[in-house]
């Protein structure tokens, strides 16, 4: 079935087709071409009608997830967040992430009039209108992040952060001529994969397993097809165009199997909590000692543990613009950071704060452009809320250090 475009002529609609990065592999007696795309760009949502105009498929697949598919749909869906359990469920930094690489896209988006995955939802318009399913064949986000973030040490996170924040801070317009060189990969990707390919475990994570999982998706998804498909498109990020082509010809595990795999949280690495009951023991034994030494050392000693923690707790909170009571929560709970290792400082400040300045129907509505400007993240109460558990544990953390080596310079 072919649908007319009148907005663009045959010559043009075959020249557009001749610039995008396409592969044609056949599989298991389906054809699958790959369709690279930028997730910022006219030409890939151009690109994308035309392929579906031109061409007759039997399914469309799209590098999505469930929940990214459902909140494209569902653009309120932020509406259905509980902060609460983001909280209690320890999420905060994923979602912030999550936020801060969607206010990214979208600010990208701004520039140049178009939605941020406007190609994904020109592959769902087109599949149903034509009646093809629509395969969403990425790995769920959530999982992608977590897997990423567990795969390398602290000084790689916080390059990762910083660089989150330095995109997300900064106002600087992007060429779109760049914006189209995503299609060779040789100037701008994502925020994650610019420090994703100077970290080959951050590149595994974010791109090589990635590939694979699409991979065993679209496996599954033919062979569980009721008649087995002739032609798939395949609508892709430009980067995993390369990966997806050579693991389709090579892939040979269960693809149930390896999607299984590709899931799985991998477990914690005991080294972050060894350290941190090692620094622990060590500020409770200094504190032992000078106890020793004379009452009245031990208690300055004491004290200044709890100063020390609870002020950067309390300063981290009102930094990030929470209430004065969630600023005291932090205060509060710091100090006891030893006896409830796994309760972060900023668990309590955020629920305060989340109790105290409940979000309104107005700030889910405005959600997604508030964090597209740093200010934005302070005046929205959903957001803000977020800063007030990760900046009261960043603060909580230098007290600790402060405390700590102060503790010990008074023992030796």
């Amino acid at each position: 079935m072919n649908i007319e475009r009148p907005d663009i002529d045959a010559a043009r609609a075959g020249d557009l087709i001749a610039e995008q990065p396409i592969a044609r592999i056949v599989r298991d007696g389906t054809e699958y071409v790959l369709l690279g795309t930028a997730h910022v760009s006219r030409a890939s949502v151009e690109a994308v009608r035309e392929m579906l105009a031109r061409e007759s498929f039997d399914a469309v697949a799209i590098e999505l997830c469930e929940p990214r598919y459902r909140n494209m749909r569902d653009p309120e869906s932020f509406r259905n967040l509980d902060l609460f359990q983001v909280i209690r469920q320890g999420k905060v930094g994923l979602v912030a992430t999550s936020l801060a690489l969607s206010a990214f896209q979208r600010r990208l988006a701004e520039q140049f009039g178009i939605e941020p995955g406007a190609e994904m939802k020109a592959a769902i318009d087109g599949a149903e209108t034509r009646d093809l399913p629509v395969w969403l064949i990425d790995r769920e986000v959530s999982v992608t992040l977590r897997r990423a973030i567990r795969s390398v040490g602290f000084f790689e996170r916080m390059t990762v952060v910083a660089g989150l924040a330095g995109n997300l801070l900064s106002r600087e317009e992007v060429e779109e001529s760049e914006i189209e060189k995503l299609k060779q990969g040789d100037v701008l990707g994502s925020m994650f994969n610019e420090f994703a390919r100077e970290s080959p475990p951050l590149y595994e994570a974010m791109i090589g397993e990635r590939d694979r999982f699409m991979v065993a998706r679209l496996r599954e998804e033919a062979r569980q097809a009721a008649t087995p498909p002739a032609r798939v498109l395949v609508v892709i990020g430009a980067g995993h165009l390369a990966g997806i082509q050579q693991a389709l010809g090579e892939q040979q595990d269960d693809p149930a199997a390896l999607q299984r795999t590709l899931a799985v949280l991998p477990k914690r690495k005991p080294w972050g909590r060894i350290i941190g009951f090692v620094i622990f023991a060590l500020i409770a034994a200094g504190i032992a000692v000078l106890f020793s030494r004379g009452v009245s050392i031990g208690t300055d000693a004491l004290w200044l543990w709890i100063l020390c923690t609870g002020i950067g707790a309390a300063l981290g909170a009102l930094l990030a613009g929470g209430h004065p009571l969630s600023a005291v929560a932090a205060f509060i709970v710091a100090p006891l950071k030893p006896f409830r290792p796994g309760v972060p400082a900023g668990a309590a400040s955020a629920a305060t704060e989340a109790w105290l300045h409940r979000p309104r129907v107005a700030d889910f509505d405005s959600l997604r452009d508030d964090v597209t400007e740093w200010r934005g993240w302070w005046r929205n109460r959903i957001s803000r809320t977020l800063l007030v558990f990760l900046l009261t544990n960043i603060g909580m953390g230098v007290g600790l250090w402060i405390a700590g080596l102060s503790i010990l310079r008074r023992v030796f």
